[in-house]
């Protein structure tokens, strides 16, 4: 098997990327919409309208594709960590991401949570403790421990959206609960001394 979760060797054309993309995305719909105990590959195989031989030229059995869906997130969230994008837009996907996919954010939390290295399982780790780095000067006293700074940034960033939009504001749009996410992540941001946006 390689490392796509095929049995069939790297992948062969655009025609197939197309579709092997299309079907992590059914799955992660799925995911989000039922949960991951309703995931099937007959159930993917519908909604993306293939047959399942199709579905297992692609993936081999149901943990494979769970595998993708995993990898998926973790590449949706790590935009959210770009440095080429504006801060405000960063947050932002992060946020929105975490409300329209919060099945999918349970299974990846899972993995996240789990024992191991983190920088196998979240690629963007290094660069984000190089990024909290403290401004020249600052006193002894008031340093930022970067690892575990960034351990509550990411927490914040992943579950808090879900909590506040179900169970403390559920009256709120997600696009109001995205805007005031932002403004507390930026003004958190500012106060430590970690950006300047």
């Amino acid at each position: 098997m390689t490392s796509e979760g095929t049995k069939h060797g790297p992948k062969r054309n655009k025609g197939f990327d197309a579709t092997h993309d299309l079907i992590v995305t059914a799955a992660a719909s799925l995911i989000s919409q039922k949960g991951v105990d309703a995931l099937s590959m007959a159930a993917v195989a519908r909604a993306v309208g293939i047959n399942r031989t199709t579905l297992y030229y692609h993936f081999d059995d149901r943990e494979a594709l769970l595998a993708a869906v995993k990898s998926w997130s973790s590449e949706q969230l790590g935009r959210g960590f770009s440095p080429q994008a504006p801060q405000r837009d960063r947050i932002d996907h992060i946020t929105r991401f975490v409300l329209e996919n919060a099945e999918v954010i349970k299974l990846w939390l899972d993995d996240f949570i789990s024992t191991g290295n983190i920088r196998e399982r979240y690629p963007h780790w290094d660069e984000l403790i190089d990024g909290m780095a403290n401004k020249p000067g600052t006193p002894d006293d008031d340093v930022i421990d970067p690892e575990v700074y960034c351990t509550i940034l990411l927490t914040a960033a992943f579950i808090a959206p879900r909590v506040y939009h179900q169970s403390v504001r559920p009256d709120l749009s997600p696009e109001a609960v995205i805007e005031k996410f932002r403004h507390e992540h930026q003004r958190t941001l500012r106060r430590d001394g970690v950006s300047s946006e």
